[in-house]
């Protein structure tokens, strides 16, 4: 969707004399009817008629103030202009067109409020409260500005930089900048792990494509067993009965959301923890309730879009008790990153336009890392974000040359990250399965998934060990009759009063009586 965005706060101005130029600007020197605000940001006209705010037109306008100047712009015909993200989106994700501007959050004063309580700390507007209230995902001070002013570089609470001292493994893990492989192990006794993830729904439109091209049995690992990945499953279209097979057959299952909903800021900026446990947590309940995977198999999770959570999706895993988070795109870097855990601050910058990545502490939570692949000029953290005008024989070439970056220097775990759709292009998907091929020819390279890498760092295992390296054995999982996928399972015509309309849902199980959503995850009546 991201791509059909037009973004407000990248309209290119040129100045010639008094005029300003500008691809949707529609009129200029308004300040005798509009008023001017000098914050260099767009806003609405505070003075539009109330009965008019919602309508299309309305809502489509916005306007800027320049050295006293207001000019007035028009997003394109279907976008409707979001205040708070600075830009025009389509109708379904805009629900401000009620705000004038968005509200500026005052910075607190911290220290420099001189509070009597040496335990205390200062809102922006003086008023003393406990140092734990700052950045901890909740309004306490009466101006906001407890929470408005929260980063890494800004939390009075932040976690602290690496300490090797203390940080040990199997628990925790860290190092200075993020590269150096466990227990300090040597490079050619390290395996060189390649994780594979598939984001989004299982269902008819990818089920042959992950069990008849990708996953096929002549396919091993080094041990004789054979490559797994883990699938990032979000709730809409997911035949669960296909998610309960993929588990049967030794894939992870993870969580991905049950809404996958928009704008992807929400996501950084306004879910609360109550809508991150909600969206993830409800959705482990419904993988759990429909498709039969155990709850203590459901470690990981990636939000949707990449757009981290900050504090709150973190509070929310230790709530719950997640194992990992896989959403943090790294900046490029050579070597590559190692996951790490959050017991200390992240080893890299938060990469990414607005981007809201944790700061506080978060002890023996796992940071599966996306470290970004070299496309020619670029990089690119998803598979299918690389430039789209590669070939084939270029994309096979990206996939052996990244390789070799994390195989060449310190094995730090080669993630290939998907969406099942990118594989509709067949030179693609023959580059891809090329490049699996090719890897079946390397003693020392296993596909893992994300919690089977996991599983390595904290007990590192030399490659002449990992015959007897318990978590990445195949021995038939013992499944208790109700967890075995079935043949032919239910297919449930659904309401859904959430979505105004019917959905199917898929499931070795008996059928709910609503379509499973938001606080209602086994879809009761």
């Amino acid at each position: 969707m991201g791509l059909f965005l037009l973004f407000a706060a990248a309209v290119l101005f040129t100045f010639t004399g008094n005029e300003v130029h500008g691809g949707n600007l529609v009129k200029r020197s308004l300040k005798n009817t509009v008023p001017c605000f000098e914050d260099g940001r767009f806003y609405r006209n505070p003075e539009r008629p109330i009965h008019k705010m919602w309508t299309n037109t309305e809502c489509a306008k916005y306007y800027l103030c320049l050295d006293g100047e207001v000019f007035e712009f028009k997003c394109s015909v279907g976008l409707l202009f979001d205040v708070t993200r600075q830009i025009c989106d389509f109708k379904q994700n805009v629900d401000n067109c009620d705000i004038t501007a968005e509200a500026r959050v005052p910075k607190p004063l911290l220290d420099a409020a001189q509070c009597e309580e040496r335990s205390q700390l200062g809102c922006g507007d003086g008023t003393c409260l406990p140092n734990e209230y700052f950045c901890d995902g909740s309004v306490d001070c009466a101006d906001g500005s407890d929470e408005g002013w929260c980063d890494v570089e800004n939390d009075p609470n932040a976690a602290d930089p690496c300490d090797l001292s203390v940080c040990e493994l199997p628990d925790c893990f860290c190092s200075k900048d993020g590269t150096i492989i466990p227990s300090r192990l040597e490079r050619t006794q390290t395996p060189q792990m390649i994780v594979l993830t598939f984001d989004d729904a299982i269902n008819f439109e990818n089920w042959e494509l992950y069990t008849q091209k990708i996953f096929t049995p002549g396919r091993k690992n080094p041990n004789g067993c054979p490559i797994r990945a883990t699938f990032f499953i979000s709730h809409q279209y997911t035949n669960y009965a296909h998610v309960q097979k993929m588990w049967n057959d030794g894939h992870e299952i993870a969580i991905h959301s049950i809404t996958h909903r928009g704008p992807e800021e929400w996501w950084s900026r306004n879910a609360t923890i109550e809508d991150w446990f909600d969206e993830m947590v409800g959705q482990a309940n419904i993988i759990n309730r429909f498709s039969n995977v155990r709850m203590e198999e459901l470690r990981g999770m990636r939000v949707p879009f990449l757009r981290v959570g900050w504090n709150r999706q973190f509070l929310m895993m230790k709530e719950f008790g997640f194992v990992y988070d896989s959403s943090m795109v790294a900046p490029h870097s050579n070597p590559p990153l190692w996951p790490y855990t959050l017991d200390y601050k992240m080893p890299h910058a938060c990469n990414g336009n607005n981007q809201f990545c944790p700061s506080r502490s978060y002890p023996g939570i796992w940071e599966m890392v996306m470290n970004q692949l070299e496309a020619g000029d670029y990089t690119c953290g998803m598979v299918d974000t690389c430039p789209p005008h590669m070939n084939g024989d270029d994309v096979y070439k990206m996939f052996v040359h990244n390789f070799k970056r994390h195989y060449h220097t310190n094995r730090a775990p080669y993630g290939l990250y998907f969406h099942s759709t990118w594989f509709r292009k067949q030179e693609y998907l023959d580059a891809f399965l090329r490049f699996l091929d090719d890897m079946q020819k390397h003693p020392d390279v296993y596909f893992v998934t994300n919690y089977q890498a996991v599983e390595w760092i904290r007990q590192p295992t030399p490659l002449n060990q990992l015959g007897h390296f318990e978590p990445w054995q195949c021995a038939p999982k013992q499944l208790d009759p109700n967890e075995v996928a079935c043949n032919l399972p239910r297919t449930c015509k659904l309401h859904s009063r959430v979505l105004q309309q019917d959905r199917y849902l898929f499931t070795c199980n008996e059928c709910p009586a609503q379509y499973p959503w938001i606080r209602n995850e086994f879809g009761l009546d």
